[in-house]
């Protein structure tokens, strides 16, 4: 859908009006606010996740390295799970698909790219983490990085739903007929319903039972609200009459409750979370030390003892 020709943005219910420039320019270089707005997402999610990394059994060094590992993964799936479903659009031009500056990345390809990329980051780091661990807090920073990515959306004037005359409806104002036309500001829904889904993900992190238990929560959460906000979506990516991320956000929230629910039935021992295996892993290797330097410690005044003994003879 060409959004180009849409300029002014407005909320009519809170009487707001603004038409901000797309992109910026620093000498012949041309950089698009949607870009910072994504990279300034993927840095909150970062400083967010080192600065709770111990809570998990993580250091600082395991998450960039995570992040260097992930990204990658991301931003390719999130291109061609979009490149995939408009295939029509690209099969002309196959080497159009590398063309990633003028646009077309879908948050659901980017969050499978994530996933399959933290499989790996976990398997490269075989016992110093655990994929759970690593999708719990990583599903933290979905969170905060696609509320904020979201508003790339709103400077782009894109990702909207259908027309509305709704309270929360956002007007655009069409170069082409001078005439504001009024639609769902989708992105708006998304953003703000991610924010929440981090807030109560967030506490709950703190009191959570089992890894991959705050994993669960982000699938159902984020699912849940995107099969919603799917459906009054424009530009959707489709599949036949189905909408993909619609179809797949409602089921892998199904299946995320359903998981939850038959661990909500089962006991958890906490000794098993990993941040308190590596604690006690820790613990032991602190207490075998110990152990060595007393022995260490004994054995040597045992030497020095002998030795005064036979200086004395």
């Amino acid at each position: 859908m060409n959004t180009s020709y849409f300029t002014e943005i407005s909320f009519p219910s809170i009487d707001f009006v603004w038409d901000p420039s797309r992109s910026f320019s620093i000498g012949n270089l041309e950089i698009h606010w949607y870009g910072v707005i994504i990279a300034v997402g993927l840095l909150l999610a970062v400083l967010y996740a080192c600065g709770r990394c111990k809570e998990f059994g993580l250091t600082e060094d395991d998450l960039i390295d995570g992040v260097l590992c992930v990204v990658p993964f991301a931003v390719l799936c999130a291109r061609l799970y979009y490149c995939i479903f408009e295939w029509e659009n690209y099969a002309s031009n196959p080497i159009s698909i590398l063309y990633i500056w003028e646009g077309g990345l879908a948050i659901y390809g980017g969050v499978i790219g994530a996933a399959i990329g933290i499989v790996v980051f976990a398997k490269v780091k075989k016992n110093k983490v655990r994929l759970t661990t690593v999708l719990d807090i990583t599903s933290l920073g979905f969170l905060i990085g696609q509320s904020v990515g979201r508003w790339g959306n709103f400077m782009n004037r894109e990702a909207f739903g259908a027309p509305t005359d709704s309270i929360f409806r956002m007007g655009l104002l069409n170069s082409m007929t001078g005439q504001v036309e009024y639609y769902h500001p989708t992105f708006l829904y998304e953003s703000v319903w991610n924010l929440c889904g981090f807030l109560l993900l967030h506490f709950l992190s703190k009191r959570r039972k089992y890894d991959g238990q705050i994993a669960l929560g982000y699938l159902a959460w984020y699912g849940l609200g995107r099969t919603f906000i799917e459906g009054l979506r424009m530009d959707s990516l489709y599949w036949g009459p189905v909408r993909v991320s619609q179809l797949l956000a409602a089921v892998t929230c199904f299946a995320a409750v359903v998981v939850l629910m038959i661990m909500m039935f089962r006991e958890h021992d906490p000794a098993k979370l990993f941040v308190n295996v590596k604690a006690a892993r820790l613990a032991e290797a602190e207490a075998e030390e110990a152990l060595a330097e007393e022995t260490e410690a004994a054995e040597n005044t045992e030497e020095a003892e002998e030795y005064e003994e036979e200086a004395d003879e």
